[in-house]
């Protein structure tokens, strides 16, 4: 087997997570909420943990509604209590969910046997041996959210600025707030089953970053971001193959050392 049939349905893995994540990240970013997907993720890992110490099975369905039903709980938890007049910040409130999150799963795990293991593949994921099967049905889901967010674009991004206004956000927004957190779960809750909480956070934020340094239209931010993805994609697992080294890390890796050759040619140039 070569190295091409080996990667090709991992890759396409990435380049359908590239695809969604890319588009919810220029959200993540105009909200100001840059870790809620980290936090996001992690409540839908602490699911996943408790089902499998419930005996579910990790890749079993019934494992993936346990997770998707606490990134529910979460993303209701955060359409809730943004607000403009709050006197904590959201982020803040998102960063202590997750670190709590975070230590109850490692709670969880401390008395099973297989602890370390189940730990090690809910942050870094397994998206080398992604199944065929596993990259349609993702494809599928999100490119049903992708054409809701399509559909309702305009209210979506005016849902995610209005933290830019002044005055009280309307029910309307709240409406808007919550139907985003609950698409962003179904993201982020199979997401996590493939890629692992710290992949799904760097597909979501690191290619977004680099094309609001270079870019300034919506859709020129997609492409750029798009293309930054799947070029990172293919190098990091071809690295991880050619170093033999974890496939997941080996991308975070890999699009923090090209955010950083931008970031460095953005300041020369500027």
């Amino acid at each position: 087997m070569n190295m091409i049939d080996l990667i090709i349905w991992p890759l396409l893995a990435a380049f359908v997570l590239t695809g969604i994540h890319v588009y919810l990240g220029l959200h993540v970013v105009t909200r100001g909420v840059i870790f809620v997907d980290l936090a996001l993720a992690q409540v839908a890992a602490l699911g996943a943990a408790i089902g499998i110490i419930m005996g579910l099975d990790h890749d079993g369905h019934l494992s993936y509604f346990f997770a998707l039903s606490f990134t529910f709980i979460g993303a209701a938890f955060f359409a809730y209590v943004r607000t403009h007049e709050q006197k904590i910040p959201q982020e803040a409130i998102i960063g202590i969910t997750y670190v709590v999150s975070a230590a109850a799963m490692i709670l969880f795990f401390s008395k099973s046997a297989e602890g370390a293991e189940h730990l090690n593949h809910l942050l870094v994921g397994s998206i080398l041996f992604v199944s065929p099967e596993k990259v349609g049905f993702t494809a599928l889901l999100y490119g049903i959210i992708g054409w809701i967010h399509w559909k309702y674009r305009h209210a979506f991004f005016q849902a995610s600025q209005s933290h830019l206004d002044s005055g009280k956000i309307e029910k309307t927004t709240r409406y808007w707030d919550f139907l985003f957190y609950v698409t962003f779960g179904f993201v982020v809750t199979s997401s996590v089953k493939i890629a692992g909480v710290l992949l799904v956070f760097s597909f979501l934020i690191i290619p977004t970053v680099a094309a609001l340094l270079f870019k300034q239209s919506v859709k020129s931010r997609l492409i750029f971001g798009w293309i930054f993805g799947m070029v990172g994609s293919f190098l990091g697992m071809f690295l991880s193959i050619g170093f033999d080294v974890p496939t997941g890390a080996s991308i975070v890796v890999t699009f923090g050392s090209m955010l950083a050759l931008l970031g460095i040619y953005h300041s020369l140039k500027h």
